[in-house]
């Protein structure tokens, strides 16, 4: 079964995401990247303007093939033709069609009080779905650094 967490309390979700992306894509994993299309241009440019050190491959699932197999992270609108099914990054204020075709799902929630009701009402879902949730607060994590 899927494997879900909610990454609450992320004052800038975008750069949060860069973050996380990093971590996994330094440990070996595979990430598709889901949410509004808005959402998706930002985050494409903030991975585009990090440093060559820490430059994590990326592109966009509509792109050359030959690309997309090649990308440990994919940014999309539509997670049912990805190429992989590692770890599912959700930006976006719902649940995806096709999300437990993914080994874990990572929802990030920012500050935003309408974000914070649409993840509620997800994560009521997935509860009622039979997963279970993991919680990372990350107000709490700040204060613990």
């Amino acid at each position: 079964m899927t494997d879900i967490a909610f990454h609450f309390n992320a004052p800038e979700p975008v750069a949060y995401a860069c973050r996380l992306l990093r971590k996994a894509v330094n440990s070996g994993a595979k990430v598709v990247v889901t949410g509004d299309p808005a959402t998706l241009k930002q985050l494409d440019a903030a991975l585009l303007a990090i440093s060559a050190i820490d430059f994590i491959p990326h592109c966009l699932l509509r792109g050359d093939p030959r690309v997309i197999a090649a990308s440990p992270v994919i940014l999309t609108t539509l997670i049912e033709s990805a190429p992989h099914q590692d770890v599912l990054l959700n930006l976006g204020d719902h649940i995806p069609e096709g999300f437990d075709l993914f080994q874990r799902v990572i929802e990030v929630v920012s500050l935003d009080e309408q974000e914070r009701l649409s993840a509620r009402a997800r994560w009521i879902d997935y509860k009622q779905r039979g997963y279970t949730l993991h919680r990372h607060d990350l107000a709490l994590n700040e204060g613990a650094g």
